[in-house]
């Protein structure tokens, strides 16, 4: 498809992440290998890795201007992190460079009985610490930023970076992948998140998913929306409204308000499975309890994911990385969720976090921008 007849890209296209890059080792196996088994792997690729590196690769091939703060050693492992980033077209004149220690690695397995992959990771060192950024550089780096987004690693650091981006009023994404050091001082100036499947409960100790993205909107003010993503069961996002006050349960019900768990399961209803692209369903504005947590204003999202035909299915390697770079590239939640899904599967049709990220000028894309 020619870029001529896509929609322009967004005005503003500089977007900075703070977070992990990697090495990613991944050896595709028939089955996973029992304890004290000796194995072949059925093919073999090396390849740069990390969230926050994925999903910068991720979004500067869709269009997008992605800056990168991160560190790596003068090793070789690091001189090929910044070769291929640089390559893709990510800024990385913010990352640290270190004469010592080493850069961070993975070793994936990747399943192909399962479709499953087990990753095996070796950190950075020494780490990113916040007296290596200079305020200069941070200021820079922040310079005609949309966004800004963190995956959580490099938490000190990561915290400063937050602190003056909030200070110019810069959204902030926040990745909440599972509980770390320092996500909750992130989450406190997280304008979205973005949660894996496990960590809404985990983070809230609601007794379910609907009931815990709840829980966050309450605990986190500046929040404006929270996605939940569920690999081939899609996501669920619940978004505050513009003016969305909230009040905590006293007792009794109230005849306005829907419990969300009900309203999710009439959004299910409404789904058409027999759709294989993604798709997105939505309330409207709606005023939301969860027993016992309390009550938000706001709407609730049910996203599908793509069906890959198992054929087409290789690794899932760096998909909520790719759904992450999909979602910087700034959409309504209607279209965001679709979107952000079919990037995600794309990035699912061969061994690799990278290795076919889609490019904006995919014709599979086509149809979502």
């Amino acid at each position: 498809m020619s870029s001529d007849s896509l929609p322009p890209l967004p005005q503003n296209r500089i977007v900075l992440g703070c977070g992990q890059v990697a090495v990613d080792f991944l050896a595709t196996v028939a089955s996973f290998p029992n304890p004290d088994d000796k194995i072949r792997s059925t093919s073999l690729k090396v390849q740069g890795g990390g969230n926050a590196g994925n999903a910068s690769t991720c979004a500067a091939r869709l269009g997008l201007n992605p800056r990168l703060i991160s560190k790596v050693s003068n090793d070789s492992h690091g001189q090929g992190i910044l070769e291929e980033l640089e390559a893709d077209g990510v800024d990385t004149s913010f990352f640290i460079v270190s004469e010592e220690g080493n850069s961070s690695f993975t070793y994936v397995i990747v399943d192909s009985q399962t479709n499953t992959r087990t990753c095996i990771h070796t950190p950075g060192y020494p780490p990113l610490i916040p007296e290596e950024l200079s305020q200069s550089s941070l200021l820079s780096a922040l310079d005609g930023v949309n966004m800004v987004y963190f995956d959580g690693r490099h938490h000190e650091t990561a915290l400063v970076v937050a602190k003056e981006a909030a200070r110019k009023n810069i959204p902030i994404l926040v990745e909440a992948e599972r509980e770390r050091e320092g996500l909750d001082d992130l989450l406190d100036f997280a304008t979205y998140a973005i949660c894996s499947a496990k960590f809404p409960q985990a983070w809230t100790e609601a007794p379910s998913v609907p009931s815990a993205l709840i829980s966050m909107l309450l605990r986190l003010p500046k929040l404006k929306f929270v996605v939940v993503t569920l690999g081939e069961e899609g996501c669920i996002m619940l978004e505050r409204s513009v003016n969305g006050s909230f009040t905590m349960i006293v007792g009794g019900s109230d005849a306005e308000e829907m419990d969300v768990h009900c309203l999710l399961e009439s959004l299910k209803l409404i789904k058409d499975d027999s759709k294989t692209i993604p798709t997105c369903i939505s309330s409207v504005e709606t005023k939301l309890s969860a027993n016992g947590i309390g009550t938000i204003t706001g709407r609730l999202f049910v996203g599908t994911a793509e069906k890959i035909p198992p054929s087409e299915l290789v690794d899932t390697t760096g998909a909520g990385d790719a759904f992450i770079g999909a979602v910087l590239y700034g959409m309504p939640p209607e279209k965001m969720l679709p979107f952000a899904a079919q990037v995600a599967a794309t990035g699912c049709r061969a061994l690799g976090a990278r290795t076919v990220l889609p490019l904006r000028t995919d014709p599979r894309l086509a149809s979502f921008l």
